[in-house]
This record gives C-alpha cells, structure tokens and sequence, in this order.
C-alpha cells in the first residue's frame, strides 16, 4: 500500500466571499506554498478564484 507521508488536506476559502469549501489534498513536498485554484463557490453561484485557507 502506497504510504500518503507528504500529502495533507487543506481547505480552500473563496476569495470573493470567504466561504469556506470543500478540503482538497496537496503534496506538501511538491508545492510548500499556498494553493489557489479556480473553484466553484455555491455562495457566489459561480467559479472564483480559491485560496488554501491558513
């Protein structure tokens, strides 16, 4: 079984309303700085721009 040691579960945080979605993971070996993604935000009812929240 592969072992999962440099991935962890961050959560995104919509940029335009602060609403909280849903935890991706991420290999913190690959990328150590903070995570942002285009993501659907059901708040905004449109795709915004995602940041992993601190």
């Amino acid at each position: 079984m592969a072992k999962k040691e440099n991935r962890s579960e961050v959560t995104m945080r919509c940029s335009v309303c602060g609403y909280e979605l849903r935890p991706v993971s991420k290999n913190k070996k690959n990328t150590p700085d903070r995570l942002e993604l285009n993501r659907y935000c059901p708040k905004c009812r449109k795709t915004v721009m995602a940041k992993e929240k601190k």
